[in-house]
Parts: structure tokens; sequence; C-alpha cells
């Protein structure tokens, strides 16, 4: 499944330096910053730093596809558009390892099955815990809900503040980044894309983030 992380958890796992040779590599951080991490205040700043990194990343741990696994087929024959908006997010950027913070929106049509709401957040929280681009996010979502549930269509919106380009490089805070993946029926009729841009807020001209 091409959505999903190729590498195998056990050869991750493996690869995988200590809990000290992280703090370590912290330590070396400050050192190269110019700070003492002996000095008082910053000795316990590798450890919690270690700590904050296994929240940032946890979805490193998880599978999307074990996320969408339990599905309900009894739905009266429900096929209209299923959306879930405004869902935040917090990320990483992997070439500056700073801040993504943002909000994606969701829609599948589905075609025999649907999921949980909750479950679509949580697909979005596990992509997110990675180091990340925003456009390979974007494309990830969207391509797990089509690959496990494999609806009439899925659409996935995100916008974002980069802290790579608002607190260093150019510093143009207030920007945020559109990205968008249309796959089936929002990808080949306009309608349905309109439909759903206009329930997320965004503008729905004919050439409006196809």
């Amino acid at each position: 499944m091409s959505a999903i992380n190729p590498k195998s958890s056990s050869a991750a796992e493996a690869d995988r330096p200590s809990r000290e040779e992280a703090e370590e590599a912290v330590r070396t951080l400050i050192r190269w910053a110019g700070d003492d991490p002996a000095r008082e205040g910053l000795l316990d700043t590798p450890s919690r730093v270690v700590r904050s990194y296994e929240e940032f990343f946890s979805g490193y741990q998880e599978d999307p596809a074990q996320i969408l696994a339990r599905t309900f087929s009894e739905v009266e024959g429900y096929d209209e558009m299923i959306v879930l908006t405004d869902i935040r997010f917090e990320s990483h950027c992997e070439h500056h390892m700073v801040p993504i913070i943002g909000k994606a929106h969701i829609a599948y049509m589905p075609e025999r099955r649907v999921v949980g709401i909750s479950k679509l957040a949580r697909l979005v929280e596990v992509y997110a815990k990675r180091l990340q681009i925003q456009e390979k996010m974007t494309a990830q979502i969207a391509d797990t809900l089509n690959d496990i549930l494999q609806p009439n269509g899925v659409a996935v919106v995100i916008e974002a503040s980069h802290q790579c380009m608002t607190t260093r490089g150019v510093h143009k805070p207030g920007v945020a980044m559109v990205t968008s993946r249309m796959l089936g029926t929002f990808r080949e009729n306009l309608s349905t894309r309109q439909e759903f841009l206009a329930m997320i807020g965004r503008p729905h001209n004919g050439n409006a983030l196809t």
C-alpha cells in the first residue's frame, strides 16, 4: 500500500538509538548552540526533549491501516458525502524539524462501508505525528482512506502554517499553505467537488483546488 510507511516496524526498531544516545545528542546540540548542558537550568533538558519527541513523533508507532480496519456496513444504503472539517493537527517539517500547525478537512463518498468519525481524526493524527511535508501528508491521508475503504471518492484539504518560514528564513508570519487531493468522484465530478469545497468554506469555482 503506497500510503503506508514502507519501512517495517521491526527494521525501524532495530535502527532506533537508545534513550541514552538520544539524550546525549540533545546535549551535543546544546553545546553546539553555545550553552552548557551541565548548568542547572539545562540538566533535565535532554530527558524532557526526548520525552517530547516521543509525543511529537508517536505516529511512527501506529499503523494507519489498523485505524481504519473496523468498518460498518449497516448504513441503510447511505451513499452521500461524509465530511469531517477542521481537524486540528500539529506536525513537524522534515526539512527543519519545526512545527507545522493547521487543520485538515476530509470527505468521502461511501460505496459499501463507513468508518467511525473519530477514526478519520486519528488517521490525520498518525500522519501528522511524523516528520512531514504538507503535500506528502495530504496524499497519505487520502490514499490510505481510499485504499482501505474503497469508497466512490475521497477529498482531503489541508491548511497549515509552517514555522520554517514564519520564524526563520523569509520570516513571513500569517502565511498559510493549502494543499488538496481529490480522488474518484471528487476529481471527476465538478458539482461534487464544489459541494465539498463549499462545506469547508473554500473557493469553489471550476479551477479551485482540483
